[in-house]
């Protein structure tokens, strides 16, 4: 198992909206990141960041992503989050969520 964590802005006003998407996110959206190995899913807010963090139990991220993102439905979730976030300058190329690095754990 891999643990992730990401950071992303919100763009001023969107909080709310974005909200009330993800206390009714779409069945299809929910399976298919089960579909692709992503577990212990929690997004957080502060102070208009929000803070992502899952645990991958598969085999093949990077192959697991590509799935997800060829997704239909997946694709058009994602229509409707991106316009409300605000990507940090600072993510790594091919980033939208900024990935952050583990500093400590404690199980």
């Amino acid at each position: 198992m891999q643990r992730f964590g990401q950071v992303i802005r919100l763009k001023p006003g969107v909080l709310e909206s974005y909200r009330r998407y993800h206390a009714r996110i779409w069945p299809e959206v929910a399976r298919k990141i089960t579909e692709c190995n992503i577990r212990n899913y929690s997004i957080y807010h502060k102070d208009g960041c929000l803070y992502a963090y899952f645990e991958y139990v598969g085999k093949d991220f990077d192959a697991d992503m590509v799935r997800m993102g060829e997704d239909p439905k997946t694709q058009e979730w994602w229509a409707i989050m991106k316009p409300m976030q605000d990507p940090l300058a600072t993510r790594a190329e091919g980033e939208w969520w900024a990935s952050m690095e583990e500093v400590f754990h404690q199980d």
